[in-house]
């Protein structure tokens, strides 16, 4: 009997731990109706953990050589690992062809990875197909930065007098923790730069590495699109996959997906009951694979109820990037060229680097390079609540929700495409939220303050970010506090 017992806790215990609060599970016959068992045999990720590791490896050092005009000695060290398991890196070699603009990374005789890049859609895996589409020529309609003012330029006045400079010195101090190996830190208070420094190498215009600060990006474009009347929160998602009689994913909103609890089974390194070798998780496989990104994602069945279960899984960001390029090209525009024209330029970024896959979709959930000027306007965008220069940008509303706790999570700690600091992981007021990605990437927003921080680094420093970014904040706040 007490045996009986102890094996019902322990059951109990695990199926409490692998289902958020107040998710509910997909019956059998809903998952019957999706063809479950066949989809696991013929869609899940192919290829060992080292062959798809080393994918986006060669990749992430391509942006860092051909784009960010970092070393590729430096860039090979300290950029590109975070999905190749550890137990390889000893065993990797590469080569850099500077004619054909491509890195070749090998292990041992057989295997190798190769990427290539193609101008303003960025580095991009190579496929025995070849590209499926025509890279396309992003140009910016702004005149020079250096010749307009902080924030559709770049010309900025020095307020360092306004604040104690030994606090601020300390900030700079804490952010360029030598092991976090951080490239930009960036403070924004009242609209105006109050503390800016850059890493050997590093300068206001190099594009780094985000990754999942795109995330956010995403979000904004949706919203972008909501403003102009194509979309609304609480549509049925637009995906043609979904409509079928029967689906259940046709219930899922674009809602759902803006706070990551679309309910589509897609396992990833989160998850607390997968077991499987981060590089073979359908999360990782849009990094580590020359695969259609988007046909991937769209055709993932039902795990959870749309709106019960809280899951950062990549499946809902791109689903959200291809429900934006079937909105913009519906409407005859140019998918590549529409985030420059509609966002970049009316908040005076000139550059941001959107990379895609071998068809052309952006890989706006993880391959994304910026600047901490960028990310920092586009903070400042939020912080004005969708407006800028007296043009509304974002709907009504629409910062309120991104910046919200969402109901379908465990914790207090996702908001819609952004993070929220509800369990105050930064020593920050609970209303503060950000934008976040691997290698401690952020862009925090603190409303009551008008404050925006940007802290930029390279991804093998990515452990040691914790410690040394909420060390500079204390001193930041501190700053200001005294001013």
């Amino acid at each position: 009997m007490r045996t009986t017992f102890c094996l019902l806790l322990i059951a109990i215990l695990f199926f409490s731990n692998c289902n958020p609060k107040g998710s509910q599970e997909i019956s059998d016959p809903v998952s019957k109706s999706l063809d479950f068992q066949s989809w696991e045999k013929t869609q899940k990720p192919v290829g060992t953990p080292a062959y798809l590791g080393l994918g986006t490896y060669a990749k992430v050092l391509c942006t860092a050589v051909f784009e960010s005009g970092r070393t590729a000695e430096e860039a090979f060290q300290n950029s590109g690992k975070l999905i190749l398991d550890q137990s390889y890196h000893d065993a990797v070699n590469f080569q850099i062809d500077y004619e054909a603009k491509q890195t070749i990374l090998t292990m041992g005789d057989s295997l190798k990875r190769t990427a290539t890049y193609h101008g303003d859609q960025g580095c991009i895996i190579d496929s025995s197909k070849g590209l499926q589409f025509e890279p396309v020529q992003v140009v910016s309609a702004l005149p020079d930065a250096e010749t307009i003012d902080w924030p559709m330029g770049d010309v900025t006045e020095d307020h360092s007098d306004q604040y104690d400079q030994k606090i601020l010195q300390q900030a700079k101090e804490a952010a360029f923790d030598s092991r976090a190996l951080t490239a930009a830190f960036l403070v924004v208070h009242k609209g105006n730069i109050i503390l800016e420094h850059y890493d050997q190498g590093v300068n206001k215009n190099t594009q780094l590495e985000s990754w999942s600060m795109g995330k956010s990006l995403t979000g904004t474009l949706i919203g972008r699109l909501m403003h102009m009347g194509k979309l609304s929160l609480d549509q049925k998602a637009p995906v043609e996959e979904w409509q079928k009689e029967g689906d259940p994913r046709r219930e899922i909103t674009i809602k759902n997906l803006m706070q990551m609890s679309s309910g589509l089974r897609f396992p990833a390194h989160r998850d607390p009951e997968v077991k499987v070798a981060i590089a073979q998780l359908e999360h990782m496989y849009v990094y580590t694979e020359a695969i259609n990104i988007f046909d991937f994602v769209v055709n993932r069945p039902l795990e959870f109820v749309p709106g019960t279960a809280g899951r950062y899984r990549n499946c809902d960001p791109l689903t959200l990037g291809y429900i934006f390029r079937k909105s913009v090209e519906a409407d005859g525009q140019n998918y590549w060229t529409w985030p420059q024209e509609e966002l970049f330029d009316k908040i005076g970024i000139r550059r941001q680097l959107m990379e895609t896959d071998p068809y052309g979709n952006f890989i706006l959930s993880g391959f994304d390079y910026g600047t901490a000027r960028n990310w920092a306007r586009l903070g400042m965008l939020y912080l004005q609540d969708g407006m800028w220069q007296g043009e509304r940008l974002l709907p009504e509303g629409f910062v309120d929700f991104v910046s919200t706790p969402a109901e379908s999570w465990e914790a207090p700690v996702y908001g819609g495409m952004f993070w929220v600091n509800g369990n105050q992981v930064f020593s920050l007021p609970k209303e503060a939220y950000y934008m976040a990605g691997g290698g401690g990437q952020r862009t925090i927003i603190v409303p009551s303050m008008d404050l925006v921080v940007v802290r930029m680094g390279h991804s093998q420093g990515g452990s040691f970010v914790g410690g040394s970014l909420n060390s500079a904040l204390r001193y930041v706040v501190g700053a200001i506090e005294q001013r």
